[in-house]
């Protein structure tokens, strides 16, 4: 176990072959609290993100999760910004399950990945870490050769003496500086002097994942490791009553079928044999308690609720009052379904049991919370759960599993075979589809008021759907009766409208699972406030942009995306005309989400028989300082790509309890001819990043809803769309 260091004015490493690893200290508050600091703080907890060895290789230590969002690029860029590395020097190594070292800054003392805020908690407390590593490297050959600190330069892993000739390299210092003192405080890099930061440097990621060498959970073979593939109920809520496993182990390869609280699983010598198995064994529900739920029953229910008041969430003014006496009033309605995640990998794990505790391998996006439900069920401390962080294929939030259910269901399966051997879980597409943990469904009721001259006076927003914090380790995001998640977006309208109300009403238990899914709350809040702001404008007869920007003068980083994207847009301009009775129509939408800001800009085409498509996305971005391009510009693709998938196709439904989809045949995610051209245009900043990965993901579907409706007149106001515009 690693412990905290009661002493912390003194340096704490390894000494010998390895070279130097460095510990920096800092309080897990030291992010939220660093504009109240007069001076860096002389105490810090352990943190150790960077390794050198004397083969020059510089490690980096990277806390977060690879799912495919640039994490390790974006984490080694900042250490070796303020280290003066090389770029081909850096490695990028997963960090273990330690809270008390590998804390999420944003969350307190628990180490996960999640929020977009990787690089936003990571900034600080990496550049950091890598100029005190920097200034014992120089201290080192300060006294090698004997000349001041001053007179040496660091550039690209190599220190040097102009005047005497002399020079090093890190892996040559090394064993040398890991001698020195660690500073208290260290001077870090003015923007202007960057040389890493803001360049479009390789990924450290790319060349594993191109060759093939990358390890994922699948790639995982232990010695004597048995596969399981489980067999759940048709419905949430159902049990086991019976199973006759004969069947199963009649198959060559099974070896054992147990029963777990979520089912029976079946254990062969791979994961096609366990999946023959499954298909085999017979098995007897019991369904007295199982859910019986179907969407358009749902739905009634939904809408009923808003008919009366929820909790509030924000008030200002008489929103009844404004509307009363408004020259016109709008009101409209939105629909919002069950999506899953639908990552590329679905849901696996390996787990090994011994005398010393366990082991386990997968892509752990909340090890801190992963530790402790495997701790619990297998009576050990949390330290004795040691969890190798692997790459993960895709999450969107769906790995952050608040209840561990496929690590949990991994080690019931481990428990009921008494750990006599390690145990890989595979979740087959339909497992996954069907399993729950969905983004919740929701009913938005919206109404507003338009004065004489057309501004904005009044505006009404009551929301229903279920609660992703209830259940969760952010179970304190739900502050009376509101969870903060279901109304991010709406509560916080940067808008100047003098009469607000923003409700929630959040069901009791449906039973069907929920949690965050890729921009959580903003996934419906900025659909339904930016289309209704879109139907207001029109109203008012007044241009969309020019409508938007009247109203947020006291939001200049808002208005500063919104201007940026209309101008490369060309929204001054009018649109081509469409080709043999096509109809073209440009949308706009603008949104905050974890910190930054995003405008973008659709152009559609819609064919004479409803069918349409996406021509061009242009998207305005103010993301604070940006670490690296070119990733910026793929996770603004992937956002734009992944929002219209889900606008255009994706829905989970139920009839009497079952899951009507189960895999990429009837939930179809968006295929490579539909994706439009995007354009990325950065906002130049000096503020400190903020999160990239879900906040282009917003703003997407009120962008093309809005193309649509200046092509078509016609107001969409139901999720997904579909392949065509219906009436």
């Amino acid at each position: 176990m690693t412990r905290p260091i009661e002493n912390h004015s003194r340096r704490r490493f390894l000494k010998g072959a390895a070279g130097l690893t460095l510990a920096i200290y800092f309080p897990w508050s030291f992010a939220q609290n660093a504009a109240k600091r007069e001076a860096p703080a002389a105490t810090f907890e352990p943190n150790a993100f960077l390794r050198i060895g004397e083969d020059n290789a510089v490690t980096v230590i990277a806390k977060h999760l690879e799912m495919g969002q640039g994490t390790y690029t974006g984490l080694a860029t900042i250490v070796a910004e303020e280290l003066d590395a090389d770029w081909s020097q850096v490695r990028v190594e997963s960090a273990p399950a330690d809270a008390s070292r590998y804390n999420n800054l944003n969350w307190g003392p628990m180490q996960g990945t999640g929020g977009s805020s990787a690089i936003a908690n990571s900034w600080e407390q990496l550049r950091q870490a890598g100029a005190a590593a920097r200034a014992m490297l120089v201290a080192a050959a300060v006294q090698r050769w004997q000349v001041p600190a001053d007179s040496i330069t660091v550039a690209e892993g190599v220190l040097r003496h102009t005047a005497s000739g002399r020079q090093a390299s890190f892996g040559e210092l090394a064993r040398a500086a890991a001698e020195q003192p660690v500073p208290e405080q260290v001077r870090l890099k003015k923007p202007s002097d960057f040389k890493l930061i803001g360049q479009r440097l390789a990924r450290k990621d790319s060349a594993e994942k191109t060759n093939g060498s990358a390890i994922y959970t699948q790639d995982i073979h232990l010695p004597d490791m048995l596969t399981a593939v489980v067999a759940h109920p048709p419905r949430f809520g159902a049990m086991v009553a019976s199973y006759d496993a004969e069947p199963a182990l009649a198959i060559d390869g099974v070896v054992e079928v147990v029963a777990i609280p979520t089912g029976v699983a079946v254990l062969a010598r791979d994961t096609w044999t366990a999946k023959r198995g499954r298909d085999a064994l017979r098995v007897e529900w019991n369904e007295s308690a199982a859910l019986r739920l179907s969407s358009a029953r749902a739905f009634e229910q939904f809408r009923a609720l808003a008919e009366t008041p929820g909790n509030v969430a924000r008030e200002e003014g008489d929103s009844e009052a404004a509307l009363g006496s408004a020259a016109r009033t709008l009101e409209a309605e939105y629909d919002f379904p069950y999506l899953a995640h639908a990552a590329m990998e679905p849901m696996n794990c390996v787990i090994r049991l011994n005398g010393e505790g366990c082991d386990t391998w997968f892509g752990a996006q909340m090890q801190t919370h992963d530790q402790a439900v495997l701790a619990e069920l297998f009576g050990l401390e949390p330290e004795q759960v040691r969890i190798h962080t692997l790459y993960a294929g895709g999450s969107f939030g769906r790995r952050a599993s608040k209840g561990g259910d496929y690590i949990l269901e991994t080690a019931h399966i481990v428990k009921a075979i008494d750990g006599r051997a390690p145990v890989k879980l595979v979740w087959l597409r339909e497992d996954d589809m069907q399993g729950g943990n969905y983004r919740p469904m929701f009913h938005h009721r919206l109404r507003a008021g338009l004065d004489a001259q057309g501004q904005l006076v009044a505006w009404q927003h009551r929301l229903v759907g279920q609660s992703v914090a209830a259940g969760s380790p952010f179970e304190g995001a739900i502050q009376n009766g509101i969870d903060a998640t279901s109304v991010e977006g709406a509560a916080n309208l940067p808008y100047a409208i003098p009469n607000m109300r923003v409700d929630l009403h959040t069901p009791g238990d449906i039973g069907v699972p929920v949690q965050w899914w890729r921009a959580v709350g903003s996934t419906h809040t900025a659909f339904s406030t930016e289309c209704f702001i879109d139907e207001l404008a029109q109203a008012a007869g007044q241009d969309p942009v020019a409508w938007r920007l009247a109203m947020l003068e006291a939001h200049p980083r808002h208005a500063g995306v919104l201007k940026l994207v209309a101008e490369k847009a060309g929204w001054s301009q009018p649109l081509e005309s469409g080709k043999n009775g096509e109809r073209r129509g440009r949308g706009v939408a603008v949104h905050e989400a974890f910190g930054s800001f995003v405008a973008q800009v659709a152009e559609v085409t819609v064919e004479s028989d409803g069918r349409y498509r996406v021509d061009r996305v242009v998207c305005a971005v103010d993301c604070g300082i940006v670490v690296n391009p070119d990733v910026v510009l793929a996770q603004v693709e992937g956002g734009v790509g992944f929002a219209l998938s889900a606008a255009m196709n994706e829905a989970i439904t139920f009839t009497d309890g079952n899951v009507d989809q189960s895999n990429f045949h009837d939930y179809s995610p968006l295929r490579i001819a539909d994706m439009p051209r995007v354009e990325l245009h950065i906002v130049p900043s000096t503020a400190a990043p903020t999160g990239i990965g879900e906040p282009p993901v917003a703003p997407l579907a009120p962008a093309v809803v809005n193309a649509l409706a200046a092509a078509t007149g016609k107001r969409v106001r139901r999720l997904p769309i579909g392949q065509q515009l219906s009436g």
